[in-house]
């Protein structure tokens, strides 16, 4: 009996089956030769929120959540921080570390296709200034779908190669334009000689903008530019799956992501931590929290079991903006509360510790943006892991249109009954 084959015997018939073993998995329509009899379909998996289900493969990114690993191409994240965010585009979406020519080649595409199409201009003005500047930003994404009709040319390399680029620098623009709008004022359009974060800050707030806020911006956005199979990124994939044009896609995992569980974490910590409003309100908070009568925002995660690798970056990240902002006076409250949820039994039998969204809302908030920016620039980052994922995903053979299997729990067959005959 070969090793790498799963023995499973159906009790209810007594047959024996070998299903194989591939790269630490097995097929789910392997089972489907599971059957008690012939008008049986085979047997299925139930995974709901696919908790242990693997939807695709990929060479992308990496984590161990029980040892708080978070590797981009394999190499470490707290080790990209020391570069850039448009290297770690590239990265992404290369599968390799640029050298000096490739990495300003690179830039300098990307902000040749930074200015979004002429209409843009007063495309944000059609709503609300009260509208949420996410809600914007998507309908931005699909706008620029409408604009680029050549984007759905998805089988052709060169055509993926061209939308992607603009797509990463394009999100920035729409990103700045929509939080001009909430906040009611002109639009700034891109400077030449900037630097494509650096140029994003300049277009957010019209101002030279300070070398250490542009630092920690991409920290923040490498941080951000990817994380495995999550539920935007899963969206990207099972929406690209349709071969539609990549903008679509975007919009619709931009949609995912703008979900309370999944994009809104950081300005759930800021609410967090204005509701604790002192040091001294800690303990009585903690009990709180411990009787069911609170949440503690920002300390937990899906993946990690362990200290979120991307957190300590961000609190170094933090030090670094507040010299230049000024601290931001519920820093003293979310160091106090991460010291006493790190040394309480409680939390640590529950494995709760930071994570990224921690201590991001209080820098993003230092740096000047509302909370409603927060998800946004969220999904800027994301763009170059969702449009990496895309990529691999039209690549990939194995791949078909998505389409999960459910278990069917509803009426047998029946007849129709007339309106007049029924009770």
């Amino acid at each position: 009996m070969p090793a790498d084959t799963l023995t499973l015997t159906d009790n209810r018939t007594a047959k024996t089956y070998e299903v194989a073993i591939k790269d630490g998995a097995i097929k789910a329509t392997d089972l489907r030769q599971i059957k008690v009899d012939a008008d049986d379909f085979g047997l299925m998996t139930y995974d709901p929120a696919f908790m242990n289900t693997a939807a695709c493969k990929s060479r992308i990114t990496f984590i161990d959540g029980d040892k708080g690993i978070l590797n981009y191409r394999g190499y470490p994240i707290d080790q990209l921080g020391e570069g850039s965010y448009v290297e770690t585009a590239y990265l992404l979406l290369h599968g390799e570390l640029p050298n000096a020519a490739q990495l300003a080649d690179f830039s300098a595409a990307l902000l040749a296709r930074v200015e979004v199409p002429a209409f843009f201009d007063n495309f944000f003005h059609a709503f609300e200034q009260s509208a949420h500047t996410m809600s914007m930003w998507m309908a931005g994404l699909a706008a620029l779908s409408a604009a680029y009709p050549g984007a759905r040319k998805v089988l052709d390399p060169a055509s993926r190669h061209e939308y992607t680029l603009r797509g990463i620098a394009q999100v920035l623009t729409l990103a700045a334009y929509a939080h001009r709008r909430a906040q009611g004022l002109p639009i700034v359009k891109p400077k030449a000689g900037l630097g494509l974060v650096e140029n994003f800050l300049h277009m957010l707030f019209d101002r030279e903008p300070d070398p250490v806020l542009v630092k920690a911006l991409d920290v923040l956005f490498i941080l951000h530019a990817d994380h495995e199979q999550n539920c935007s990124t899963s969206t990207m994939r099972l929406v690209g799956s349709s071969q539609v044009d990549p903008f679509t896609a975007l919009a619709a995992a931009s949609g995912a992501l703008f979900g309370p569980l999944h994009g809104g974490a950081n300005e759930a910590v800021l609410k967090m931590l204005r509701h604790i409003e002192s040091v001294e309100n800690i303990p009585a908070f903690i009990e709180g929290v411990k009787k069911g009568e609170g949440r503690l925002m920002g300390f937990g995660h899906r993946v990690y079991k362990n200290y979120d690798p991307r957190a300590r970056i961000v609190k170094q990240t933090a030090d670094a903006v507040f010299a230049v902002t000024g601290k931001n006076p519920l820093l003293d409250v979310a160091v106090e509360l991460e010291r006493i949820a790190l040394s309480d039994e409680y939390f640590i039998k529950r494995r709760l510790y930071p994570n990224v969204d921690f201590y991001s809302g209080l820098i993003y908030e230092a740096m000047g943006f509302p909370v409603e920016m927060f998800t946004v620039l969220f999904g800027v980052a994301r763009t170059s892991g969702w449009l990496s994922q895309w990529e691999e995903l039209i690549c990939d053979d194995d791949q078909k249109i998505g389409r999960p299997r459910q278990l069917y729990l509803g009426e047998a067959r029946r007849d129709y009954v007339p309106l007049e005959n029924r009770g």
